[in-house]
């Protein structure tokens, strides 16, 4: 893990994001103690579709009644 001052990470925060994609993990000091860290995510999980059919009925596509529609507008 390296440490680097927050001048050196405003300078070279490109380059230091890059290595924190590739798995290393990077602590900016201010002042000389440890402030923050860079570290890379996690990998999001695959979006799979129709993962939520079914879950919609038929009812969500009815009008609303004329008293919610009502309370909408005001």
């Amino acid at each position: 893990m390296q440490i680097v001052n927050v001048q050196e990470a405003k300078s070279q925060l490109s380059r230091l994001l890059s290595r924190a994609h590739c798995g290393e993990e990077i602590v900016i000091a201010k002042a000389g103690k440890p402030y923050a860290k860079l570290v890379p995510l996690a990998p999001l999980a695959e979006r799979k579709p129709g993962l939520a059919k079914g879950a919609v009925g038929d009812a969500f596509f009815e009008p609303l009644p004329e008293a919610e529609l009502e309370a909408w507008e005001k």
